[in-house]
């Protein structure tokens, strides 16, 4: 399996970035891993689905943002999604530690949570447009208890601050992720550097997480190096190169991204809503195309994990959770409440995809997909201006 790329250990993940921006503010018991200025003030722009790939191999496109990848990668970790990418930068901690585990994955209460919208997921009542809100039955900040990375920037004196879209406002994966920062809701891309701007001019030390997620939906639409996709990059390395020359003396702004994508051949796809193979002995099926968690009925975890072995072959690789864990995908820790949201046998692919064509019509129809441990998905840039004034 040597197209698997497994999440950083040495202080170069995305769980690194907030930690090591604020050791470059100088925040006590805060390491700078990555290698940032110091700094008064600080923000962090991710833009979703901008993997270090696709931006090296559209450099073209985006000539302020080529012209700052001198760095190596990032790694997002597993799986790579937006969800889990965005609770390890939010929390500064793996998977295995802040549980947020995939793009759906096993609830306490016998389903599966959708964290994007905190609802259920995977039935064909959800496919028609009902979920049902887990916010009442399953809290974020009980299924995410630990404090966030900004929670310690403010304890810290830090003036923390999120720059998001404005229905991120209580969300539920706001408030696992990104709880104790002040929320500033935004609409497009003027009022999000606007954001960005006013919280490095600000009288004391500062740190600004911005979000920009219209890349990762073009990409998905239309397929990642399209062209809406790079006329998209062309507009983001505009946004990033406007906010860059307004900095303040000794700020800094780090842009991230929260995984890379690929394009899928739907022609070549598997279709676990189709294929017995796939469905046998299966509680519970989660993730996502590129990365799936399997959840198998009381005692049959060795009979699925043959099947999906046999038919996956070699276009991925199906393991258990506990390999998976062993081998570090979720982190260097997985707490006794995570474990059991990570499924009994993983699937990840190499090429192609698992879709649900009945359960999952419109994730199944994407044209880019991610989630997987290929290069492609898992390297991200951390692209860094200023902080020399």
């Amino acid at each position: 399996m040597d197209w698997i790329v497994a999440p950083d250990r040495d202080g170069r993940g995305l769980p690194d970035v907030v930690p090591s921006l604020l050791g470059a503010l100088g925040v006590d018991g805060c390491t700078d891993t990555i290698g940032f200025p110091e700094c008064r003030s600080a923000a962090v722009l991710l833009v979703d689905g901008m993997g270090w790939e696709l931006l090296r191999e559209h450099a073209a496109d985006a000539p302020y943002l080529a012209s700052l990848l001198g760095a190596p990668p990032l790694t997002a970790g597993f799986p790579t999604t937006t969800a889990t990418s965005i609770t390890s930068l939010g929390t500064g901690r793996c998977a295995g530690e802040h549980g947020v585990v995939g793009y759906t994955f096993a609830e306490p209460g016998g389903g599966l949570l959708h964290p994007l919208s905190w609802s259920t997921h995977g039935t064909a009542e959800d496919a028609a447009g009902h979920r049902r809100s887990l916010l009442r039955r399953w809290p974020p900040e009980r299924a995410q208890p630990e404090p966030t990375a900004m929670d310690r920037a403010a304890a810290a004196g830090i003036d923390v601050r999120i720059a998001v879209p404005a229905d991120f406002h209580d969300t539920g994966l706001t408030r696992a992720a990104l709880r104790g920062a002040r929320f500033r809701g935004t609409h497009a891309l003027g009022d999000l550097a606007a954001e960005l701007l006013t919280a490095l001019h600000a009288d004391g030390p500062a740190l600004c997480y911005g979000y920009h997620g219209h890349l990762d939906m073009l990409g998905h639409q239309h397929g990642p190096g399209s062209l809406p996709w790079r006329l998209q990059l062309a507009q983001v390395d505009r946004l990033v190169a406007a906010v860059a020359e307004r900095l303040p003396a000794s700020a800094v702004l780090a842009v991230v991204a929260d995984h890379g994508m690929v394009g899928i051949d739907r022609e070549q796809v598997l279709d676990a809503d189709r294929e017995p193979a796939l469905r046998e002995g299966v509680r519970l099926l989660g993730g996502e195309v590129r990365a799936r968690h399997v959840y198998a009925e009381p005692g049959a975890r060795e009979d699925v994990l043959a099947a999906w072995r046999e038919t996956i072959g070699d276009r991925g690789a199906v393991l258990t959770g506990e390999q998976a864990i062993d081998e570090g995908w979720f982190g260097p820790v997985v707490t006794d409440d995570v474990r059991p949201r990570i499924g009994d046998v993983l699937a990840v692919m190499r090429e192609s995809g698992v879709i649900r064509s009945v359960v999952e019509p419109g994730e199944s129809s994407l044209r880019g997909q991610h989630g997987s441990l290929t290069a492609a998905e898992q390297l991200v840039p951390v692209l860094i201006a200023g902080g020399r004034g």
